[in-house]
């Protein structure tokens, strides 16, 4: 583990690679699961607000999902979620052939909105679980993420720096230099231990 201030970091971070394949996953992780994603009190709070904003960017399903269950729901694990359509898909959720995409993203990219979409979003595959005096900063392995982490592989991307622009969103620019330093550190112990030749 990493500890950096009052988060601890799973190493999992820096060793495994990850780079999301939309074109074969289509999108699958706003579509398949057991309830929304995940959102924390202020994101409840802006999308309430911005929510008329967002009804021209969301399909006619999702608009009465969320106007008939609220903009968020309270999950079987007592977490506020997005709400879905009919125990399937984000209410957020939109399709471009084929492909699953947020809604609230396509409404931020278009400067209709401040608010790009779900941090718990655009951290994955990065989970965070919140504990009384520290967040523990995981690495979510999904199934349905198989081809993302062999397109990692083949890129060379650690997770960390697949979501360099959501970790610095959520702990800022100083955490993500101390999170780079201690991924150095760990891949110059890894290679020295592949290689006894280095020193």
């Amino acid at each position: 583990m990493i500890q950096i201030d009052n988060t601890l970091i799973s190493t999992d971070l820096v060793t495994k690679e990850f780079v999301c394949d939309l074109q074969k996953c289509k999108g699958a992780c706003c579509v398949i699961g057991n309830s929304g994603a995940p959102l924390e009190n202020d994101e409840i709070i802006i999308l309430k607000r911005i929510f008329p904003e967002l009804k021209s960017f969301l399909r006619d399903e999702g608009v009465k999902a969320i106007e008939k269950q609220g903009v968020s729901v309270i999950d079987e694990e007592n977490e506020q979620v997005t709400p879905l359509i009919d125990g399937k898909e984000c209410a957020y959720t939109v399709f471009e052939n084929g492909i699953a995409r947020c809604g609230i993203e396509k409404a931020f990219n278009a400067g209709v909105v401040n608010f790009r979409k779900p941090i718990s979003c655009f951290l994955y595959p990065v989970r965070i679980k919140k504990y009384k005096s520290f967040e523990a900063v995981n690495y979510d392995i999904w199934d349905i993420c198989n081809t993302a982490r062999i397109s990692g592989q083949y890129a060379g991307v650690a997770v960390y720096k697949f979501t360099a622009p959501a970790l610095i969103q959520k702990y800022g620019e100083k955490w993500y230099q101390q999170l780079e330093e201690a991924a150095s550190e760990i891949n110059e112990v890894n290679a020295k231990k592949n290689n006894p030749k280095i020193k």
